[in-house]
């Protein structure tokens, strides 16, 4: 059953458009493309246009986006909006580690966002940005811990680069790289295996304890 957009792009910025649309799309996320001037269809929680358009916008939630600056910030916004939260209750983070690094956002148990990163350093800046984007009374990071050397080397450098407020928590990949269909198992891709590892309640660490 298609999903029902509640968010609209309102822009004939070419530049504006292809960047906000490559990340509605990017995060499987339903939108409306729309004309400036376009009536709004009831809908529709949130509007995203340019500062130079949006007086042309009739609409209650407005978001100004900059065609100069990544998208992502803004579709957060949006994202949350349309969910009818200024903070989320929980965020997490889950983290499939090996050859790809595969990382996933999960806002109030929504997946937000979904990525497969070449290294360690991408999937570290990668997770410090989302955190820092989308606030939440509880924020966890979830580490799969099926390569124990390379997901301690990950949860010691967020140790020392989240707040102590953020938990990390190393989670047993058992049941989170396959998913059964029928009578046979399909593999998943590091990104979705990282949704099944967020999903899954793991083990705090304790910060300063080496492993």
């Amino acid at each position: 059953m298609r999903r029902r957009a509640k968010i609209a792009v309102a822009t004939v910025s070419g530049k504006a458009y292809y960047k906000l649309v490559n990340e509605l799309k990017n995060r499987d996320i339903p939108f409306l493309s729309l004309v400036p001037g376009d009536s709004i269809p009831q809908s529709i929680k949130v509007v995203v246009t340019t500062e130079k358009e949006k007086p042309l916008i009739d609409h209650q939630r407005i978001l100004v986006y900059d065609a100069e600056k990544d998208p992502s910030d803004t579709i957060s916004e949006a994202l949350r909006i349309i969910m009818n939260k200024e903070v989320y209750e929980e965020l997490v983070i889950g983290v499939d580690p090996g050859k790809t690094f595969g990382v996933a956002v999960l806002a109030d148990g929504r997946p937000l966002r979904r990525e497969e990163l070449s290294s360690m350093e991408k999937t570290i800046d990668f997770i410090l940005t989302e955190l820092r984007r989308n606030p939440a009374k509880t924020q966890r990071i979830r580490i799969g811990k099926g390569l124990p050397d390379l997901a301690n080397e990950i949860a010691r450098r967020l140790e020392v680069s989240v707040s102590e407020k953020v938990l990390i928590e190393m989670v047993d990949e058992g049941g989170t790289s396959s998913l059964k269909n029928g009578g046979f198992k399909k593999k998943l891709s590091d990104a979705d295996s990282a949704i099944k590892i967020a999903s899954k309640k793991g083990e705090i660490r304790l910060r300063g304890v080496a492993k």
